[in-house]
C-alpha cells in the first residue's frame, strides 16, 4: 500500500501542478477532502475537488510554469510525507496583484492521507512568506 501510496502523490505533483492537468484534481482527490494549509477566499482550508480547482486555476494562473519536485517521500499505512522544492514565475495577475515577473524558490512539506485511493487529506506547510517576500509583496 505505501508504494502504491506514494505513486499517487508524486502522479499529484508531477501531473496537477507541474503539467497544469486540472481534469487529474478529480481523479486523484476524494469529492470531499480537505487540504489545510491553503484558503479560499474566506481563510478557510481548501475543501472538497471544487475548491481545489478554483485553488489551482488561481496559483497557476499567478505561476504558468510553477514545477515542484519532490525531493524526498515517505509512506506508512495511509499517510505519505513529501518534502518538496518549488520554483516559478509570477506572470500572472490572479494573486490579486500585477504580476512581477518574480522568480520564487520555496521548499515546503505536505503530509497526504489517502482513502480510498484518493487524497482524503492534506496538510501543506510552504513557505509562502518566503513568497511573498520574493514577490515584493512583504
Amino acid at each position: 500500500m505505501s508504494e502504491k501510496n506514494k505513486a499517487l502523490v508524486y502522479r499529484w505533483f508531477e501531473e496537477v501542478w507541474n503539467q497544469g492537468k486540472s481534469e487529474v484534481i478529480d481523479e486523484l482527490m476524494a469529492k470531499d477532502g480537505v487540504v489545510h494549509g491553503l484558503a479560499d477566499a474566506e481563510g478557510n482550508a481548501i475543501s472538497g475537488t471544487d475548491g481545489f480547482h478554483r485553488f489551482h486555476d488561481q496559483f497557476r494562473g499567478a505561476f504558468p510554469d510553477i514545477v515542484v519536485n519532490v525531493e524526498d517521500i515517505c509512506a506508512e499505512g495511509d499517510k505519505v510525507v513529501a518534502r518538496c522544492s518549488v520554483r516559478a514565475t509570477h506572470t500572472g495577475e490572479s494573486l490579486g496583484f500585477a504580476a512581477t515577473n518574480a522568480p520564487i524558490e520555496i521548499e515546503g512539506v505536505a503530509i497526504v492521507r489517502i482513502e480510498n485511493e484518493k487524497i482524503a487529506e492534506a496538510w501543506n506547510h510552504f513557505d509562502f512568506l518566503a513568497m511573498n517576500r520574493q514577490l515584493g509583496v512583504l
